[in-house]
């Protein structure tokens, strides 16, 4: 069973869905479904259909979550130093070509939203940049081409 690294932030995100899946989803689709049976035959019944594929929804995604759950490994960002570039580092990348400034935070795979700056662990950004300090320069192949960016900044807040 592989640990998947995250932030307590990323955790707190992942029990809060499951809270919310087990607490009112799941009632919700109870409901649903007990309506629909009340108005008689299943077979061609669209509101029983369509409840019965959004409770097999929720059931996969409790289950994915409580997995995900039981396997996270809780790194905390706050006690990492260093220049090396690491799971949680915040890394302010120049774009070699276009001199364009970006900063980004690596975070666990479920976390990683690139519109507030956080980039998945599983990103080929994130891969290519894992290993490397200050000053290395890293090329990402990208769907538009290869791209280079200079490390500027590696900071663990």
């Amino acid at each position: 069973m592989d640990k998947l690294p995250m932030t307590s932030r990323g955790l707190t995100r992942l029990q809060e869905e499951l809270k919310t899946l087990k607490s009112v989803e799941r009632p919700s689709v109870i409901r649903a479904l007990e309506e629909a049976r009340a108005h008689g035959d299943l077979s061609e019944n669209a509101e029983y259909h369509a409840a019965k594929e959004r409770q097999a929804f929720i059931e996969g995604r409790v289950a994915e979550l409580e997995d995900k759950i039981a396997r996270a490994e809780v790194i905390d960002v706050s006690k990492l130093t260093g220049n090396v570039v690491r799971f949680g580092a915040t890394v302010t990348l120049v774009d070699e070509d276009t001199d364009e400034k970006a900063t980004y935070q690596i975070v666990g795979a479920d976390e990683g939203d690139i519109a507030k700056g956080l980039l998945s662990i599983t990103a080929p950004l994130a891969r290519a940049l894992i290993g490397k300090t200050k000053g290395d320069s890293v090329e990402v192949s990208t769907p538009g081409g290869s791209k280079a960016y200079e490390i500027t900044r590696v900071v663990y807040k």
